[in-house]
């Protein structure tokens, strides 16, 4: 993003650049309390953007003009500023809402989900780049000027979002329960024109004639997304706009009838409209592919090399707790914060909450919340909410039962401490990637407050304790699929974790073989310093291969990894 040199601007209109999903935003908090996020595009109108210039209630209530769909979208004039208004759209995101039933069934997309404000306008942007398909062919679209938060909540019944929906949709949005009750109004700029169906009708066509036309020309255009990547669940006439010199041409005597259908044609084919409405925008499945094929591919090149400093945008941070390296930025989306593990912040919005809290999760365990989901980039992660500052429940009469809930439960980063030194030390572990802070407040009472206190002078780069009972934490770590150098190189061989409880269970293993290995970990651990005794069997993790063998060590050894660190001890 180019912003202006020009120092009062920088002031008044932003106080942080961030980039979100590869848009670039400038952010600033308003003085309502809310947050507003302008897109290059908004900054060019920075002045008018301004909420006392577009969303005071006696203005906003009497400029307004309510657009027609089943969303709620309006038209509104700024207030002039320097002597200019312009005309904004006001939308009200509708992530979290049922996709309407005629829509579904319009498109057969029963699982269509509505995009969070951040995929909207990334998706947008991307489609009108332009990049992918046909360099003859461009789709034109509103300017995304700004994404607008205010600080008031609503009521459920207010937000228009259903809990069952909202179940599905947590993934993608981590502390969505209470995050729901804000709205989030996205803000594009005015096309001046008319829709298809409107400039049909000023066509001398029969009713039935319309409808026919409209129909063909709007797949024409679907065509034309789809050559550029793209698709829309509920694409309707009423998305494509003429522009207003257009329909003035269409007005004239001479293009009437007949005559006009053609020229509206015509328009079609050489793509001259814009589509309006990206709330159900979405690459094609060829598309997507390649997207997320070369995401992928760069991100596993990273992190092969995710220790090697590289230079940072200003929205991030270089930071390390408890020898740990990171990378560290705050999550826009949630108004969470985030730890990634390595000194490259290219890795950092791989883990944004809407990459990889996006996609279906399968839980892994029935006794704690770990679950594995394959990301938007297609990256392989197993995710867990901590437990730390709770107290443990050992199996009745455990003979340790006093020792394991004296003990409690490691912090996220005591978590990754340990791997990071027992990876150093040639101990089997799996890779850790990033350690996630919800934006939304914990609503569980902590029960042990020992890690709370003795992490208070671990601060974050903006002062604040890494470590606050008023918010859960989320580890990410890596699928156990192969070494990270090794997967880097075999894009499609890719092995299979198992823990050592299944393993046994489905015949790979011996029981005195599953024995064996624990106690090899065991030593291994006490060399090192630490006592992994209160781990148990399904804590090891063996993967196997494409050939249904045992992944191996460079020294022959059965490869043995140890995939939780909340009760490992230092000796």
């Amino acid at each position: 993003m180019e912003c202006r040199k020009n120092e009062n601007i920088h002031d008044v209109y932003f106080e942080t650049i961030v980039t979100v999903l590869g848009v670039v935003y400038a952010h600033r908090k308003t003085p309502d309390g809310g947050d507003l996020y302008l897109t290059p595009h908004g900054m060019n109108h920075a002045k008018q953007l301004e909420v006392n210039n577009w969303r005071t209630p006696n203005w906003f209530a009497e400029k307004r003009e309510r657009l027609e769909g089943t969303s709620t979208v309006y038209r509104v004039p700024t207030k002039p500023v320097d002597g200019k208004s312009i005309d904004l759209v006001v939308k009200n995101c509708r992530v979290g809402e049922d996709v309407p039933g005629d829509t579904q069934t319009l498109l057969s997309i029963l699982n269509a989900e509505f995009n969070s404000p951040w995929e909207e306008f990334s998706l947008t942007t991307e489609l009108r780049e332009g990049k992918y398909g046909d360099p003859q062919i461009s789709i034109h679209t509103q300017d995304p000027l700004a994404i607008y938060i205010p600080s008031e909540t609503m009521q459920l019944w207010q937000s228009g979002r259903s809990r069952d929906r909202l179940k599905r949709v947590t993934a993608r949005h981590p502390g969505i329960e209470i995050d729901i009750l804000r709205q989030y109004q996205l803000i594009y700029g005015w096309i001046p024109g008319n829709d298809l169906v409107e400039c049909l009708h000023l066509t001398n066509a029969s009713d039935d004639e319309l409808q026919q036309i409209a129909v063909r020309l709007t797949h024409k255009s679907i065509d034309a997304m789809a050559i550029k990547g793209f698709e829309v669940a509920d694409m309707k006439p009423s998305h494509i706009i003429i522009d207003e010199a257009d329909v003035t041409t269409l007005l004239s005597f001479d293009v009437t009838g007949s005559d006009g259908v053609a020229f509206l044609e015509k328009l079609i084919d050489d793509g001259q409209y814009s589509i309006v409405d990206y709330e159900l925008l979405a690459r094609t499945s060829e598309y997507n592919g390649e997207v997320n094929g070369r995401r992928r591919q760069t991100y596993l090149d990273v992190q092969r090399d995710r220790f090697k400093i590289a230079s940072l945008p200003s929205f991030l941070k270089s930071t390390t707790i408890m020898d740990v390296p990171y990378i560290y930025g705050h999550c826009e989306s949630t108004n969470g914060c985030l730890w990634v593990v390595g000194r490259n912040g290219q890795l950092f919005d791989y883990f944004l909450p809407e990459r990889w809290r996006c996609t279906t999760a399968w839980m892994l365990s029935e006794d704690s919340d770990i679950f594995y989901t394959l990301t938007k980039d297609h990256i392989h992660l197993v995710w867990k909410i901590s437990r730390v500052g709770e107290r443990p429940v050992p199996k009745p009469h455990h003979s340790r039962a006093k020792e394991i809930v004296g003990f409690g439960f490691n912090s996220p980063f005591e978590e990754f401490a340990i791997a990071h030194d027992l990876a150093k030390k040639g101990v089997g572990v799996v890779y850790v990637r990033a350690i996630y802070r919800t934006g939304s407040l914990n609503v569980d009472a902590t029960e042990d407050y020992s890690r709370y206190q003795s992490h208070e002078k671990l601060l974050s780069p903006d002062g604040e304790p890494v470590l606050q009972n008023s918010y859960n934490y989320i580890t990410l770590r890596g699928y156990f699929n192969g070494p990270d150098d090794w997967v880097a190189k075999n894009h499609c061989a890719l092995c299979r974790p198992v823990n050592l409880s299944k393993a046994v269970h489905s015949g790979l293993i011996t029981q005195s073989e599953a024995t064996a290995y624990v106690d090899r970990m065991l030593n291994a651990l006490y060399r090192s310093g630490y006592d992994g005794s209160f781990l148990s069997i399904d804590d090891y993790l063996i993967a196997v291969t494409l050939e249904n063998t045992l992944l191996k060590t460079d020294s022959g050894d059965v490869d043995v990894r140890i995939c939780n660190f909340e009760r490992i001890q230092r000796r």
